[in-house]
Formats: C-alpha cells, sequence, structure tokens
C-alpha cells in the first residue's frame, strides 16, 4: 500500500497530536542525547530506535520514553560514553559488557557482531550484561533481516509481571522479537512482550486519562485493576492472563525463558533484581542476540520464495466473518511507517510538549 495512499497502524484523533517531520523529531531527539555527553554515533542510534518506534505505530516505545533515559543519564546511573567490550569470544558466541550505557548503543553495537559473524559462520549468539532498557526488540531483529539474515533479540527488563498464580511482580514484560527478510525492503517481524502489555502502554494510558480495555492486571490481593496507575502499583499479567485455561502459564514460561537466556547466562541482573533505567541503582539489564544465515541451509532466493509461499497462502486463506483482512507479522507496522515517513510522525501533545521542555533545559529549540 504504497504510491500516495495512507496507512496508519491506529486510528490517531489528530486534535490531540502534533505531527513532526521524522527527520526533524530524530535530530532533535539526537541532540538532546549529545547535550547529555552521549558520543554523537550513539546518540544517532538511540534515537533512529526511539523515533523508528513511533514511525511503525508503537507508541509506547517511541519518544514518550525519551524522559526515562534523560533521567538516568542526569541521575548518573546511565554511562554516555560506554567502553562496549567483549568480555569473552568464541567464533559463534560472544558476550559483551555493555559497561551500563543506553541499552540501544549496546544492542545495536551486540547486533551487528552476531551479523558479522553470522556471515562467516553461519550463526552467532551474542549476549550482553551491563546494559539498559534497549527500546524496541524488534528493531535489533530487523536489522539482521536488513541483512537478509534471521534475527532473534530478546531482552529483560524491571520487574512488573506476576508469575502465574502470584501476586507479586517478579517478571519483566521480557520481549521476544523474531524477523525473517521476505521480499525487498519487507520482512515478518514477530515483536511482543511477554505479558498482555507493555509497562509503556501502561504510560500513554495514563497520559491519556483512560482505563484498561481488558483485565491486564492485578492488585496486592489478586483482584482485577482497570486504571493504569493501580497496575503498575500492583502487577502486569503475563501473556494469556491470569489463567492456565487462558493459557497465562505459557506467557509466564515464556518470560522465564527470556530471563534464563538474557539474564541469567549472561551474568546481568535478573527477574526481581533488574534495576530501572531511570536509576536509584544501576539496572544492569540483560540482552540475548541470534543471527542465522539462511544460506547455510539454502540458496537465499528459495529461502524468500518459501517465506512468500508460506506469507501468501495464509493472507488468502478464507476470512473469519469478523475480519475485514489476514495481516502478517510486521506488515502493518511496515505501511505505517512509510504513510509517517510522507505525512509525518503523530507526537501526543503531553508527549510533544514534554520533549520540548526537556529541550529548553538544555538549550535546543529545533522542535
Amino acid at each position: 500500500m504504497s504510491g500516495g495512499m495512507n496507512f496508519e497502524k491506529v486510528e490517531i484523533d489528530e486534535k490531540n497530536y502534533i505531527r513532526v517531520p521524522a527527520n526533524k523529531l530524530k535530530s532533535f531527539v539526537k541532540d538532546i542525547f549529545v547535550n547529555l555527553g552521549v558520543d554523537e554515533k550513539g546518540a544517532n542510534i538511540t534515537a533512529d530506535v526511539l523515533v523508528d518506534a513511533d514511525l511503525k505505530g508503537i507508541e509506547s516505545h517511541g519518544v514518550q520514553r525519551l524522559k526515562r533515559y534523560v533521567d538516568g543519564l542526569k541521575n548518573g546511573v546511565v554511562n554516555p560514553r560506554p567502553n562496549i567490550k567483549v568480555e569473552s569470544s568464541l567464533p559463534s558466541a560472544l558476550l559483551v559488557d555493555g559497561d551500563f550505557g543506553l541499552g540501544q548503543i549496546a544492542g545495536h553495537f551486540s547486533m551487528n557482531l552476531a551479523i558479522e559473524r553470522a556471515k562467516k559462520y553461519g550463526s552467532c549468539v551474542v549476549l550482553v550484561k551491563n546494559s539498559n532498557h534497549f527500546g524496541i526488540a524488534g528493531y535489533y531483529a530487523e536489522m539482521a533481516a536488513k541483512n537478509d539474515m534471521i534475527g532473534i533479540a530478546m531482552t529483560n527488563a524491571r520487574p512488573l509481571v506476576a508469575p502465574t498464580g502470584s501476586v507479586e511482580k517478579l517478571l519483566g514484560t521480557n520481549p521476544i522479537a523474531f524477523a525473517a527478510p521476505y521480499r525487498e525492503n519487507m520482512c515478518f517481524l514477530l515483536d511482543m512482550a511477554t505479558s498482555i502489555v507493555t509497562s509503556g502502554k501502561m504510560e500513554v494510558y495514563r497520559r491519556k486519562g483512560k482505563n484498561l480495555p481488558a483485565e491486564w492486571a492485578i492488585n496486592s490481593e489478586g483482584e482485577f485493576v482497570y486504571t493504569p496507575e493501580e497496575a503498575l502499583r500492583g502487577a502486569l499479567l503475563p501473556l494469556g492472563g491470569l489463567y492456565e485455561i487462558t493459557g497465562g502459564h505459557k506467557g509466564y514460561g515464556l518470560a522465564m525463558m527470556v530471563e534464563i537466556l538474557s539474564g541469567i547466562l549472561s551474568g546481568a541482573n535478573f527477574a526481581w533484581k533488574v534495576g530501572n533505567t531511570q536509576g536509584p541503582e544501576k539496572a544492569n539489564v540483560g540482552h540475548f542476540f541470534i543471527a542465522i544465515n539462511p544460506e547455510v541451509f539454502m540458496p537465499l532466493e528459495e529461502f524468500k520464495k518459501r517465506m512468500e509461499e508460506l506469507i501468501e497462502r495464509i493472507k488468502k486463506s478464507k476470512k473469519h466473518p469478523k475480519f475485514k483482512k489476514i495481516w502478517f507479522h510486521g506488515e502493518r507496522s511496515q505501511l505505517t511507517r512509510e504513510t509517517r515517513l510522507r505525512i509525518g510522525v503523530p507526537i501526543y501533545k503531553k508527549v510533544y510538549e514534554e520533549i520540548k521542555a526537556i529541550g529548553r533545559e538544555l538549550g535546543l529549540n529545533g522542535l
């Protein structure tokens, strides 16, 4: 869907949003990080990850998260100029120390390592410790797909989720992203939290003064709560919800898998030990990345042809009467991105004013 046609992943109430050209928004965010001591390259990467989320319609992980990183840098718990280094290395397995810098910088560095090694050895896994929140996991998985590889990215996060059967928030929202090349400039891209909803989504609802539309969270007594404030005081639920009959134990199990691979195996903090990017103590988030070269198994064009056959057959299947179209993962986000690159990125007015205020404090007036 291109050629001047507009598509957005979610309906935008234009009166509550301000549209900003993507390049202008990215430049402004980058300048904020530079003014806080981040080097030019790292600031550009971090800004790109944040704006990419907004371009794709993932408002919960876009520039509305900027204050969290700014606070961490100001509080000294996030290192503006990390000395990121490979601590241990085999040809296709590496451990990276993020030196408590921005997670986007460590994530970009590490997935690039995985891609370069996978070109040579067929696949590569890279673990990261001593990092921070890295934005949308899909950004890193998609890096691999753009290099004609399969990419997997996971990270643990501060504890907000109750394991099935518990009322304590002990696990993070622990996202999993998977990307595989499909057509030119298009890939299958799954990017999902292992909780029903992310903390960023709670923040979106809080800013807009909206109650939660479903049973996403519980309080300390195990009762469902419906305001974002109560949800964040209590605990979010795993993907599948409270009960095993609806698959809640599966979301819980996936969150545990991410904790084991990202936190336990890397030597980072895990579960309830993970800190907040804003402080007061260093978060020590762990990440997990894999790049797989399809050409180890078959010619790339054959792989893409098989991918296309799978996706197109599913998209052409008989539709449920309540659905107008069958999408594949990443399709709507890509179309949203194309639209927003043309007509601007919609920023919620309260967020727009907040990031402008951050800029003014640093002497920046470019937005």
